[in-house]
């Protein structure tokens, strides 16, 4: 019986911590544009083909592409509600 009681607190816990209003977990995704822009600017930057930006890579992205990526950065954090 304890044992019972046990596993149906923690369910309930767990249950809880996981579920939460969908406009939170849908404002951390970025939108389909955010993602192209993101690919492009990799692409674009993206020297030796590793999937990442080094900070030597970081470095090289021009300023209007810095101002993008500043950009989508706001609208993200407005999306969340910061």
């Amino acid at each position: 019986m304890t044992r019972a009681l046990i596993l149906a607190l923690g369910l309930c816990g767990a249950t809880a911590l996981t579920a939460g209003p969908a406009e939170v977990s849908q404002a951390k995704k970025p939108g389909k544009e955010q993602k192209a822009a993101m690919k492009e600017l990799r692409e674009k930057y993206d020297k030796d083909k590793d999937g990442k930006l080094s900070k030597a890579e970081r470095g090289a992205i021009s300023s209007e592409d810095k101002a993008k990526l500043k950009e989508f950065r706001a609208a993200r954090k407005k999306a969340k509600g910061k």
